[in-house]
C-alpha cells in the first residue's frame, strides 16, 4: 500500500467516525459520551491529525521544535507514534504557550496570540476531529466562523440576503471585549460536560486551559481565557458562544436575524425598537457568561436609504441606489472591501516592495512573493457583490502599479521604461489584477 493510499483510507475512517458521532448526538439531544478518550489516539486519528498540523504550518512553541525539524530530522512515525504512546499510558503534559503580540487593524493596540508546541498542536488537532462533530450536532445555523462547509462569504450572503428580503433598517452591530482572553474555565468546561463525561477527555481540556505562557522567558499561569492561536480554541469558543446562539433562537428570532462568525456578530432588526430592545438582551446575556460588551467598538447603524453603514468581515456593508424601471430607485444593501481592509492591503503591499533588499532580488522573486498575497484578495473580495467591488480593488491596483514602478525605478536607476511599459513588463511575468480577472 502506498503512501497515497494510505492517507485516503485514513480521512475515509476518521469521516466515518466522525459521521457516527456526529449522527449519535444529533439523535438523542441530552446524550452525553463516556468513551472518547481512547478515540483520540485512535491510529487513523492521530494520522489525519498530523496531516492537518502539518499542512498549517505555523511557528515553533516554547521547545523551538519545528515542523521541518520533525519532518526532515527526528522522523514523523517516531513522533507521532511517541504521542500516541503518551496519550495511551496517561503519560501526556502539554507545555506553556509561547504568546507573541500581534498589531490589530487600527494600528495602535495588539492581540495576544498564544503558539502551542507541535506535539499540543498535534494531539489538540486530534481531539478537535473527535469533538467537533459532536458538538456540529448542537450548533445553531446562525453560526458560521471556524466550522466544517462554513465560511465568512456564507455568513455576508446570509446577511444580504435578510436585509434584502426583510427590508432590515437597523443593524446592531456588536464587539465583544477581549472575548478569547475573558473566557471563564468553569463555565466553559460546565458547557462542554453537557455533551462529554468522558473524564480523561475532560482533563485534557482541562490541561490546555491552565497550560499557562510564556512571555519574554517568564512563565505566567491561566486562571482565564483560551488562547488565541490554539488548535483548540475555535472549537471551545464557538461551543462557549453556543449559548448565545440557542438563547437567541428560542426566545428572540422575533427581534431580528443573528449572523455570527466567531466573536464577531450582527443583529439585522426592522425597527429601531427592536434594535434597543437586542441590545439590552445581549448585555443580559453577556453579564450571564461574564463577557462584556465593547461600547466604544459596538454601534447601532441605521442603514435607511444608505444614511450608514456596517464593516463586517472586511466588508462594508451600506443600502445603494439602484434605478429601477420607470425611474423607480431601489436601495439594496451592497458589499465592498472596507477602508481598514484596503489600508491593511496597500500597507502589506508596501511592506514587500520597499525594503532596500528587495533591490538585490529579481522581479520575478519580488513578483512571485506578491502572487499569492493578490490571489489570495482576488479570491475573497472580488467575488462577493463583484460590480462594486472591483471600483474598490481597482484602487488597491494602482497602488500595486504604483510601488512596482517605484522597485523598478529604483533598481534600473538608468531605465527610461515608462510607467505602462513596466506594467506591461510584470504582466508578461504573471501579475494578475485584484479589480479584474485576467492580466493586466
Amino acid at each position: 500500500m502506498n503512501a497515497v493510499t494510505s492517507a485516503n483510507d485514513t480521512k475515509v475512517k476518521v469521516r466515518e467516525l466522525q459521521r457516527t458521532l456526529y449522527l449519535a448526538a444529533k439523535a438523542k439531544r441530552n446524550r452525553r459520551f463516556h468513551a472518547l478518550y481512547d478515540k483520540i489516539y485512535r491510529e487513523d486519528v492521530m494520522w489525519e491529525a498530523w496531516r492537518r498540523v502539518k499542512a498549517n504550518r505555523g511557528s515553533a512553541g516554547v521547545d523551538g521544535i519545528t515542523i521541518r525539524h520533525i519532518v526532515e530530522k527526528y522522523g514523523e512515525g517516531k513522533f507521532v507514534e511517541e504521542t500516541q504512546e503518551q496519550l495511551r499510558k496517561g503519560k501526556y503534559r502539554p507545555m506553556p504557550v509561547r504568546r507573541k503580540d500581534i498589531p490589530k487593524g487600527d494600528g495602535k493596540s495588539t492581540r495576544p496570540l498564544g503558539i502551542p508546541v507541535i506535539r499540543d498542536r498535534l494531539v489538540q488537532m486530534a481531539a478537535k476531529i473527535v469533538l467537533e462533530s459532536i458538538f456540529e450536532a448542537d450548533f445553531k445555523d446562525c453560526s458560521f466562523g471556524f466550522r466544517p462547509k462554513r465560511s465568512a462569504k456564507q455568513a455576508i450572503e446570509r446577511i444580504r440576503q435578510t436585509a434584502n428580503r426583510k427590508m432590515v433598517d437597523w443593524v446592531v452591530d456588536v464587539d465583544i471585549t477581549g472575548y478569547f482572553n475573558n473566557i471563564p474555565h468553569d463555565k466553559l468546561l460546565k458547557l462542554v460536560e453537557q455533551r462529554v463525561s468522558d473524564r480523561r477527555t475532560l482533563k485534557l481540556i482541562r490541561q490546555w486551559l491552565k497550560a499557562g505562557y510564556m512571555e519574554e522567558g517568564l512563565f505566567h499561569e491561566t486562571t482565564i481565557g483560551s488562547p488565541q492561536g490554539g488548535v483548540i480554541s475555535p472549537l471551545l469558543a464557538n461551543i462557549y458562544l453556543n449559548y448565545l446562539d440557542t438563547i437567541w433562537e428560542k426566545q428572540y428570532t422575533h427581534l431580528g436575524t443573528l449572523v455570527r462568525y466567531a466573536d464577531d456578530f450582527v443583529i439585522l432588526c426592522k425597527t429601531r425598537a427592536d434594535a434597543l430592545e437586542a441590545i439590552q438582551v445581549l448585555k443580559a446575556v453577556f453579564r450571564k457568561l461574564e463577557l462584556s460588551m465593547n461600547t466604544e467598538k459596538s454601534k447601532l447603524v441605521q442603514l435607511y436609504k444608505g444614511q450608514a453603514g456596517f464593516d463586517f468581515l472586511g466588508f462594508h456593508h451600506r443600502r445603494m441606489p439602484v434605478l429601477k424601471k420607470r425611474g423607480r430607485v431601489d436601495y439594496p444593501l451592497r458589499s465592498h472591501p472596507s477602508k481598514k481592509a484596503m489600508k491593511k492591503m496597500r500597507a502589506r503591499v508596501t511592506e514587500e516592495t520597499s525594503p532596500r533588499n528587495r533591490l538585490h532580488w529579481s522581479s520575478e522573486r519580488v513578483l512571485e512573493n506578491l502572487k499569492p498575497i493578490i490571489q489570495g484578495w482576488r479570491n475573497y473580495y472580488a467575488s462577493v457583490d463583484r460590480s462594486v467591488s472591483l471600483r474598490h480593488l481597482a484602487k488597491v491596483d494602482y497602488h500595486i502599479y504604483r510601488r512596482l514602478y517605484l522597485y523598478w525605478r529604483k533598481k534600473h536607476k538608468k531605465s527610461k521604461l515608462t510607467p505602462t511599459q513596466v506594467f506591461q513588463l510584470f504582466r508578461r511575468k504573471g501579475l494578475k489584477k485584484l479589480g479584474g480577472y485576467g492580466p493586466l
